[in-house]
């Protein structure tokens, strides 16, 4: 998986410079651990055999490339106007080379090399792109000219182009249905689940896939100006709109380094002994803020993964665990994003399950989506289908043809009633989102009513979210308003928007964020640029779309939308303990800067307290996993 590297500062506090190692075989931070651990295991050997100037020499080995990676990492910062905690390393490493100690140097030196790896395998080598989403675009088009039929890149299409779109491609560019019905699938823009019927005249959007026979697409925008094209660049001018997380760490530098200061500076002035103030500053050495949060998080970040959940990068975590607000999409998020029966209102003279059984009947001739979900209704209930014959489907309308020795026709109102009949039924109130009606013998037998069924785990998820400590929850969807208005009547759903465009959900989580830090969850192409936008974006990858997997910054992997809860509760978690570690860790480095200021603790005695404090720091972050 790649993704990209927003410009954000790190969790870890230490950032050895990538550029200053090259060798193919390792990278930077594991080379800098490998020289670090190299000259400390160098010395101790030379020690051990009596050299004690070539110890000496090793052990000085091992800390130069550090202090020099170091030296450098802070020059940048300092000219950004940042200032970290690394200064407390390359003093107490430089200190120590200087006053003859370069053990106590090595010593810190190797724990700093060994934050910086730590830090390293959270964040992993790849880069989020745009791979997933510009895939799907089509790069070429059958264009329809005197000469016949060419493949053309999409780059030199021109609106009035005659282009044949066939079955299962992806609508190339903007345009209009030539003649004829078209059945689209428009879910990567709109996250509507039904199939949108078209007839010769209308829209069609780009990006858009063909799931009925070819038909020709008169193009009215250059693929640069399409839908799908916007789409794309809203991802881009999320992504760049990003801002950089501060560093836990830094919060605490600058007071943690006069604190130092004052304390060595004291230790020397008073007592004479330089020694001590060189103690002070290698038990200063903020390893609990270096390693307690990189281990902390990496452990967050596991135990997410066991449940199913993917943080990409470690600030994904740590976003999550200060989210307030939680915008989800409906389509496939909150709801089984399937075609199924919602109610069949019968007629006089009809049972529900007889117009299911004629409908279902009838349905047998055709390929369309509508007519398999209601075949596949009709026996699961167990229904007895009969052979129908004389059909005639007009695609994206409906079927028409004998059942029984019954005239029967199943389709939209408009195509079975006739526009007469299409009024009526509007002005009785009986057209539900999405429903298709049967007409038997010339007469209405019943009205079918499609929905998509919410998850059912939806509500418990909702509920984890409150108990999480998210505040505020927001339904942002795509379809109809008559839908969106019964799905969040059903749930605790603070607000609902309907009949967004993807631009519209990204103005939505631009307003939010106003409000405080915001996590946007959806699962289709149309809700990527949100996803990027949001601080944190959560996509469903066991069945969304690839674009959305590839923008978010956390994955559902699991077809389960209840980890979402868990996930948020994990981070919180983390975060919890991180912050523990890092205040324990502190309170013990503090109270061994004062020991050492009285001379209790020299250098390589402090440097090895200064250890045993990470140990425990770092057992204490380990609990994250559980």
């Amino acid at each position: 998986m790649r993704r990209r590297r927003p410009a954000r500062a790190k969790v870890a506090t230490m950032r050895i410079p990538r550029t200053i190692f090259s060798l193919p075989a390792l990278s930077a931070p594991l080379l800098v651990l490998f020289v670090a651990v190299l000259g400390l295991a160098a010395g101790v050997v030379a020690w051990l055999t009596g050299a004690d100037h070539i110890a000496s020499l090793a052990w000085a080995a091992g800390t130069v490339p550090v202090l020099l990676a170091l030296a450098v990492d802070i020059v940048a910062s300092l000219r950004r106007g940042e200032v970290g905690l690394d200064l407390v390393a390359a003093l107490s490493m430089g200190t120590a080379l200087a006053f003859g100690e370069p053990l106590a140097a090595n010593v810190v030196a190797l724990m700093y090399a060994g934050g910086e790896q730590l830090e390293h395998l959270a964040e992993g080598r790849a880069t989020r792109d745009m791979t997933a989403l510009l895939g799907r675009v089509a790069r070429t088009a059958l264009r329809i000219d005197a000469g016949g039929m060419t493949e053309t890149p999409i780059a030199d299409l021109v609106p009035g182009d005659r282009l044949l779109v066939r079955h299962g491609e992806v609508v190339p560019v903007d345009g209009t249905l030539g003649e004829g019905r078209a059945l689209l699938d428009n879910s990567p823009l709109t996250g509507e689940s039904r199939p949108v019927e078209l007839a010769a005249g209308d829209a069609v959007a780009s990006g858009a896939t063909n799931l009925s026979d070819a038909f020709v697409l008169i193009a009215t925008r250059p693929a640069a100006e399409s839908t799908y094209a916007g789409i794309v660049r809203l991802v881009e001018q999320a992504r760049s709109s990003k801002a950089p997380m501060a560093r836990i760490a830094d919060r605490y530098a600058v007071w943690f380094l006069l604190l130092t200061l004052a304390i060595a500076g004291a230790a020397w002035g008073l007592s004479g002994d330089r020694m001590r103030a060189l103690a002070v500053l290698v038990v200063a050495t903020p390893c609990p803020l270096i390693l307690a949060l990189p281990i902390a998080i990496i452990s967050g970040m596991s135990r997410a993964a066991g449940r199913g959940v993917l943080m990409k990068q470690a600030s994904a975590l740590e976003a999550m665990s200060a989210v307030h607000t939680a915008i989800l999409d409906k389509t496939g998020t909150l709801t089984e994003g399937r075609i199924t029966i919602g109610r069949i209102d019968a007629e006089e003279g009809f049972a529900p399950d007889e117009v299911l059984r004629i409908a279902a009947s009838l349905d047998q001739a055709s390929t369309h989506v509508i007519a398999q979900a209601l075949v596949a209704a009709a026996l699961a209930r167990g229904l007895t289908l009969s052979p129908p014959s004389d059909v005639v489907e007009v695609p994206g309308a409906g079927v028409a043809g004998h059942v029984d020795g019954r005239r029967a026709a199943i389709g939209t109102f408009a195509h079975v009633l006739g526009e007469d009949g299409l009024r009526v039924a509007r002005a009785a109130g009986i057209i539900a989102a999405g429903s298709i009606v049967l007409e038997v013998d010339g007469r209405p037998a019943g009205v079918i009513v499609l929905t998509d069924p919410l998850r059912i785990d939806a509500a418990d998820t909702l509920a984890s979210l409150r108990r999480s400590g998210i505040r505020r929850l927001v339904l942002a969807s795509g379809d109809d308003e008559d839908v969106v208005t019964v799905v969040a009547g059903g749930l605790d759903i603070d607000e609902a928007f309907a009949g967004l465009a993807p631009a519209d959900k990204v103005r939505i989580v631009a307003e939010e964020k106003r409000r405080g830090p915001v996590m946007m969850v959806g699962d289709g192409v149309n809700d990527a640029p949100a996803l990027a936008l949001a601080d944190v974006g959560v996509a469903l990858g066991a069945r969304g779309a690839a674009a959305s997997s590839q923008t978010a910054d956390v994955v559902l992997l699991v077809d389960e939308i209840s980890r979402l809860g868990e996930a948020v509760e994990i981070a919180r978690r983390t975060r919890r303990i991180a912050l523990q570690s890092v205040y324990i860790g502190l309170g013990l480095s503090i109270g061994a800067m004062v020991v050492a200021a009285f001379g209790h603790l020299p250098p390589v005695a402090g440097a090895l307290t200064q250890e045993a404090i990470d140990v425990a720091v770092i057992l204490n972050a380990m609990r994250a996993l559980r």
